[in-house]
C-alpha cells in the first residue's frame, strides 16, 4: 500500500475487548497524506484451543462466509493468528439483544444464515462435538473436577440426550453455534447486521441456535465480573416467540401459532444441550487458556442449570443429577 505511512510509530494496537478463545486487536495507522487511517484486525488463537475446532475447517468457512458476503475478508495468515478486514459497525451489547428493533433484525439474519449452502457433509455435529470435547476434559481434569462435574457419567447423559431431542424431525441448517452480542455487529446507517466468528459453526438442528441465542441473553462479557450469567434475564415465552415468528416468516410465509409454539419448545429443550455443551468448553479452557476469564466458574453455572432445567423439559431421564 503505497499510500501507508513508514512510520511504525504511529501505529495504534487497540485490544477488544470480550473475546474469550483469542486474543482480539485492532490496528490502525495513518495514510501518507494523514487525511486518514487504515484499520485492520488482528486475531491472535487462544493457546490450546485447537481442541475445539479444527482451525482449517473454520478458516475454510470463513473464505466461505466472505465469497457470500456475509463477513469480513481475509487479509492474511499467519502461524498463530490471521488478519481480516476491518468492519467499520458496532459491536453489539448485552442490551441490544433484548432491544425488540435490534432483535428482530437478528432474527431474520440468522434465518439467511441458516439458509447458506455450505460446502462439506450436512451432518449434525453438536453431539459427536460434545463427546469428543467429554473425551478432552476428562484427560485434564483433576479427580476432584471430574468429580465435581460427574464427568464420568456425562457419556451416558450425552446419549438419553441425542435420543430425546432426536425423536421428532428436526430442521437442520448452518448454524453459527455461539451468537452472543459480541459476535453480532450492526451499521447504524444501513441497521444491517453481519455475524461474525464462525470458529464454532457448522451443521446442526436451527432449534439449538435459537437455544444458544436464547442463553446468551444471559450474559454480559464486558461487565467486572464477565464470567457471572444472570438467569433473571433469560428471555420469557412472549420474547422467544416474538423471536421465533419473525425468524420464521422471513423465510417467506407467515407462521402458524402452532408453528411458532413447536419451534419454541424444540428450542427451549435444546437448551439443555447448549448447557452442557459450553460446560464442557469452560472445563477445558479453565486448563488450556490464559485468558482473563474465570472458565471454571462459568462451566459450574452451565451444569448447574442444566440440573435445574432438565426435570422441566424432559422429566426423570437419564442419569446425571
Amino acid at each position: 500500500m503505497g499510500d501507508v505511512a513508514d512510520d511504525l510509530n504511529a501505529l495504534q494496537v487497540i485490544p477488544l475487548k470480550g473475546a474469550m478463545t483469542n486474543e482480539v486487536y485492532q490496528i490502525s495507522w495513518p495514510t501518507r497524506d494523514g487525511d486518514f487511517s487504515r484499520n485492520v484486525l488482528v486475531r491472535v488463537y487462544g493457546e490450546g484451543v485447537e481442541v475445539f475446532f479444527n482451525r482449517d475447517d473454520e478458516i475454510q468457512t470463513f473464505e466461505c462466509m466472505s465469497k457470500h458476503g456475509q463477513g469480513p475478508r481475509l487479509l492474511g495468515r499467519f502461524a498463530d493468528g490471521r488478519v481480516e478486514e476491518f468492519i467499520h459497525a458496532r459491536t453489539l451489547s448485552a442490551a441490544d439483544l433484548r432491544d425488540p428493533e435490534i432483535s428482530a433484525i437478528i432474527a431474520a439474519k440468522l434465518r439467511e444464515f441458516h439458509n447458506l449452502d455450505m460446502p462439506g457433509p450436512k451432518n449434525v455435529v453438536l453431539w459427536d462435538r460434545m463427546r469428543n470435547w467429554l473425551s478432552e476434559a476428562k484427560t485434564l481434569c483433576s479427580i476432584k473436577d471430574t468429580k465435581e462435574f460427574g464427568l464420568d457419567t456425562l457419556e451416558e447423559e450425552i446419549s438419553m440426550l441425542e435420543k430425546e431431542l432426536s425423536r421428532d424431525y428436526h430442521e437442520i441448517g448452518f448454524c453459527h453455534n455461539d451468537l452472543q452480542y459480541g459476535n453480532i455487529m450492526m451499521d447504524e446507517e444501513t441497521r444491517s447486521i453481519t455475524l461474525i466468528d464462525y470458529e464454532y459453526a457448522s451443521y446442526n438442528p436451527v432449534a439449538y441456535d435459537l437455544a444458544n441465542h436464547f442463553c446468551e441473553m444471559v450474559a454480559n462479557y464486558h461487565s467486572e465480573t464477565p464470567h457471572v450469567l444472570d438467569y433473571s434475564n433469560y428471555p420469557g415465552l412472549e420474547e422467544r416467540q416474538r423471536f421465533v415468528r419473525i425468524y420464521l416468516s422471513s423465510a417467506g410465509y407467515q407462521p402458524s401459532d402452532a408453528d411458532v409454539d413447536e419451534l419454541v419448545d424444540k428450542s427451549e429443550k435444546y437448551t439443555l444441550a447448549n448447557h452442557l455443551f459450553w460446560g464442557l468448553w469452560g472445563i477445558i479452557s479453565g486448563y488450556v487458556n490464559k485468558i482473563d476469564f474465570d472458565y471454571m466458574e462459568y462451566a459450574r453455572q452451565r451444569f448447574q442449570q442444566y440440573r435445574l432445567r432438565k426435570p422441566a423439559l424432559l422429566g426423570s431421564s437419564g442419569v446425571y443429577r
